[in-house]
């Protein structure tokens, strides 16, 4: 008796360990990790020096370029403010309350309706 229950814890022990060795041998190996080199353009433009010029350069350059955001169509104040805050709400920009009129008057001055582009 004594060897069949050995016999028999055995196969239980097999049993459940199965699924186990199953398990790692099915599981989907993750794809290696390798370096990619990416070269930026440079842009070394500036923003026009200007009342706001500074509160831009600290929220806007983190994403956007100068070249990029001096070339957009000219825009009036308001639509400059609801783009300012659509970056805030729906990219999540980490815009300060104080600084959202600074740069949508900066950017209606700059890139405003009846501006000249600043090419």
């Amino acid at each position: 008796m004594k060897r069949g229950g050995l016999i028999m814890a055995g196969l239980v022990g097999l049993a459940l360990l199965s699924p186990l060795a199953q398990a790692k041998r099915a599981a989907p190996k993750s794809p290696p990790f390798k370096s990619v080199t990416v070269e930026l353009p440079v842009d070394d433009r500036t923003f026009p020096a200007g009342p706001g010029e500074p509160a831009v350069d600290a929220n806007c350059l983190a994403c956007h370029s100068v070249d990029m955001v001096l070339n957009q169509p000219a825009l009036p104040k308001a639509t400059w403010l609801a783009e300012v805050n659509k970056m805030r709400k729906v990219y999540k920009a980490p815009i300060p309350d104080e600084d959202v009129e600074t740069i949508a008057n900066y950017l209606a001055t700059v890139v405003g309706v009846n501006q000249p582009k600043w090419r």
